[in-house]
């Protein structure tokens, strides 16, 4: 769903954010309004958002949090003011802690969210509506301009059906940014079975590989983890990768460092996401990379193609298991 336009209007203290959707209003109401759904696209990449509790409707309250890869949490509420069923809703915002209060140095704002059918499919607008010119600068200070754009740019995955989004496409890689690269793959099998394979050494084993010929020799999981190949019998050609657990939510996502062993220089930070639809599970890696010449250098190893190899096992070992 891409974002066509943000614009912030110090006068007249908004913010509105316009985006189309090649779908009918009704599924992009549905999207916005059934939270399962919602949690999907509401935080920017990196910052998947929970709702804890969902009541859309005049008087009710929408309670939900962000989470960054290293645990850090943003809390939100929102209490609704009216909903023209279809159509729009209307809510109060404000940042709260993990208490449920509202924090105090941080503006609370009044948001519209409109629903139309267009030509092309749907259209939502997006306007916030702040109490002073310092509200709005905050705001847009804390990066609520891309972060909207980011995370509205998610919602064509949730829009379609799981399969007819992902399936048949293989691996496929997306630059985000400077030091972000997002890595998608369908796999057909439960999700709870993908989360095994991630973390059980046998699984492991048998899908973790890379380019035909190479087998992993060593596999050591748990709150640190180091896994080690070798093409055939070669040991020469030995070489591996480890890190440790920074964050693990069974059995939807791990965050994880990741180094090459032996080698200097910084690490990456992998945060996996799984999302089941259909007996189908859409497999998302975000990696933050150091800088942008650590990530053309990996990328240009041919890693896609690497991945794609390893996930089509992966696929395998999942389907053998079910």
């Amino acid at each position: 769903m891409p974002v066509t336009d943000i614009t912030t209007d110090p006068e007249n203290l908004t913010m509105t954010l316009v985006a189309d959707a090649a779908a009918p209003v009704e599924r992009l109401w549905k999207a916005f309004t059934t939270p399962d759904q919602l949690s999907r696209f509401w935080g920017p990449p990196g910052w998947p958002a929970t709702f804890t509790f969902f009541d859309l409707r005049p008087g009710g309250r929408v309670d939900y949090h962000m989470t960054s890869p290293q645990g850090q949490r943003s809390g939100g509420s929102w209490e609704v003011l009216n909903v023209d069923e279809g159509r729009s809703f209307e809510v109060n915002d404000s940042f709260v802690g993990e208490d449920g209060e509202k924090l105090e140095g941080f503006p609370s704002m009044r948001m519209v969210f409109s629903f139309e059918a267009t030509d092309a499919g749907s259209r939502l607008t997006n306007t916030t509506y702040f109490t002073s010119a310092e509200a709005l600068e905050q705001v847009v200070a804390m990066g609520a301009v891309e972060g909207s754009r980011m995370a509205m740019n998610q919602l064509d995955a949730v829009l379609q059906d799981l399969r007819a989004y992902a399936e048949g496409k293989g691996t496929r890689t997306e630059i985000l940014d400077d030091q972000h690269v997002r890595i998608t793959r369908l796999i057909d099998g439960p999700r709870e079975l993908v989360w095994r394979a991630h973390h059980e050494p046998e699984l492991l084993r048998t899908w973790m590989l890379g380019p035909d010929g190479w087998q992993m020799v060593e596999c050591e999981v748990g709150d640190t983890y180091r896994y080690v190949w070798q093409q055939g019998d070669d040991e020469s050609t030995r070489f591996g990768f480890h890190g440790e657990t920074v964050l693990s939510e069974p059995t939807w996502r791990a965050v994880t460092t990741e180094a090459m062993i032996g080698m200097d220089g910084p690490s990456t930070l992998n945060d996996l996401q799984l999302y089941e639809e259909d007996g189908a599970t859409l497999l998302t890696l975000l990696i933050e990379y150091p800088d942008a010449e650590t990530r053309d250098m990996i990328l240009a190893t041919g890693m896609t193609d690497g991945m794609e190899a390893s996930y089509g096992r992966l696929e395998e070992t999942v389907l053998a298991n079910v």
